[in-house]
């Protein structure tokens, strides 16, 4: 009954402002993006993104308003459908002893989030690995089993353990406003970066892995991104400049490696899209892969900072 005596978030002023104001973000961005999308590739490419936050923003919020463990519950169907398309891209979806075992150390880092259990958390990647290596016991079986253990733990570290943090920084204060705001400021920086390549084609950053990264778009995507964090200090339980400072650095540089280790994945397994997003630019582990790096280390860091 304690679930049903809450009220949705949309009663909350705070959340309506938020609300508003991302989706002023989104569509604004995406109006201007729009307009120079036949310009070059960059711009295709960032319109292309922004279509599907255009789409998705307004459910989120929806979602987002619910209680407690609704928000929780949309992250770990979240994690699970990453770690799906992570056993695709690899091949190895078939393998369903493993995968099964994937998904239910996911399910048990949602109930270790809902309680608060820290310490269960970060000990079910063991016992996922432990677990994983009787598979070839109990099935009498040797060949390849140690390619589909290390696959099995990185889908878990990866979209479980490491994503699945999200549902830590929901029991921080104003949790939930803090995943908003990570996710905002994530996809903002990549879809800066993206747009403005064209303009700073000298110094590449990994020439072979993501050749549109140049060391230039990337400054000054970190820049503005460090702005938007500024601008939105208000999701953060304390607007003191280390806070907002710290949470701008840790979307940009996390979301950045998060993206570029998905895209090394991706190219050495030779598959690039793994079914449609909506609509626009990847499929759903696009959208969340820039996550993956950001969520343990924002929660650590604003652990450590309170």
């Amino acid at each position: 009954m304690e679930f049903l005596n809450h009220s949705l978030l949309f009663s909350d002023p705070i959340y309506r402002q938020t609300a508003l104001t991302t989706l002023a973000i989104v569509f604004g961005s995406g109006l201007i993006v729009y307009l120079f999308r036949t310009q070059n590739y960059y711009f295709k490419g960032a319109w292309a993104s922004i279509k599907s936050w255009l789409f998705v923003a307004p459910i989120m919020f929806v979602v987002f308003s619910f209680p407690n463990p609704a928000p929780l519950i949309v992250l770990t169907l979240m994690s699970v459908y990453g770690a799906k398309a992570f056993f695709q891209i690899m091949g190895m979806y078939h393998r369903n002893y493993f995968v099964i075992i994937c998904y239910l150390g996911i399910y048990g880092l949602g109930v270790a989030s809902y309680y608060n259990w820290v310490s269960l958390y970060n000990q079910l990647p063991i016992i996922v690995l432990g677990v994983s290596c009787l598979v070839p016991l109990l099935r009498d079986n040797y060949k390849r089993m140690i390619q589909y253990i290390s696959i099995t733990l990185l889908a878990f570290i990866f979209l479980g353990w490491s994503f699945m943090h999200l549902g830590l920084i929901l029991n921080l204060e104003k949790g939930l406003y803090q995943i908003m705001y990570l996710v905002v400021l994530t996809e903002f920086c990549d879809n800066t970066n993206l747009a403005i390549s064209r303009y700073f084609r000298s110094f590449r950053l990994f020439k072979r892995i993501d050749p549109k990264r140049t060391l230039g778009s990337t400054v000054v995507s970190v820049i503005l991104t460090l702005a938007l964090a500024g601008f939105m200090r208000w999701l953060l339980p304390d607007q003191g400049d280390k806070y907002w400072y710290t949470s701008g650095l840790v979307a940009s540089l996390g979301g950045l490696l998060g993206d570029l280790v998905m895209t090394v994945v991706r190219r050495d397994a030779g598959v690039k899209i793994v079914g449609p997003f909506i609509i626009g630019r990847g499929d759903f582990l696009t959208r969340i892969d820039r996550l993956i790096f950001v969520a343990p280390i924002y929660y650590y860091v604003m652990v450590w900072i309170q």
